[in-house]
């Protein structure tokens, strides 16, 4: 997939912000800090079209980004481990599982885990919600280069084991720096977009 234009297009949080129409969107969940905005940064070839922080819970509503005028990323606040309040992580998961209840819109959810970790209880908790979902889904393991190439297969066993994904569930290793997996990020998202036409 060839990316010619990507833009920012609105933080939002609640459905009144919404962009408008009935283009496809593609969700990005993980826990804060597993490298959403670097993933979209580095598949759409711009260095802060999505801002990264070193400190966890930067995102706090949710962006969306549209991707060659046809489509969007949305990348949703990140669950876990982000110092914000108590009262403030029960009005991002009120406003996350609004949109991905609700949203018509959602053709897909990319989540997104660390290679170099087990993932967490949310990450299982989430993935079970995305698969009893139906939607089609894929399971990124980033920070692929901070991780040994020898050593990737048992990173990504360790990761299907604790998610409890079947043999057939897809998981790409990705890296933001090299940009190892992009390519094969691209085709999954060809092949799902082609399928929402």
């Amino acid at each position: 997939m060839k990316v010619k234009k990507a833009e920012y297009i609105i933080s939002a949080v609640g459905p009144g912000q919404y962009p408008e129409g009935e283009q496809p969107e593609i969700a990005l969940l993980g826990r804060s800090n597993v490298g959403k905005s670097s993933l979209i940064n580095k598949f759409v070839n711009r260095k802060s079209l999505a801002r990264t922080s070193s400190r966890p819970g930067k995102t706090q509503a949710i962006n969306f980004y549209h991707i060659n005028d046809a489509w969007y990323f949305v990348d949703l606040p990140g669950y876990g481990f982000a110092k914000v309040s108590k009262a403030q992580k029960e009005a991002w998961g009120k406003f996350i599982n609004e949109y991905l209840s609700s949203r018509e819109q959602l053709a897909g959810v990319i989540q997104i885990v660390d290679l170099r970790h087990p993932p967490s209880a949310d990450d299982v908790t989430m993935y079970e919600w995305v698969v009893a979902s139906g939607i089609p889904y894929l399971i990124v393991a980033t920070k692929a280069d901070k991780v040994s190439r020898g050593q990737w297969q048992k990173h990504e066993m360790i990761i299907r084991k604790r998610l409890n994904a079947p043999k057939d569930a897809p998981v790409l290793l990705f890296s933001s720096l090299s940009g190892s997996g992009s390519e094969e990020l691209g085709v999954w998202l060809e092949e799902l977009l082609e399928k929402t036409n």
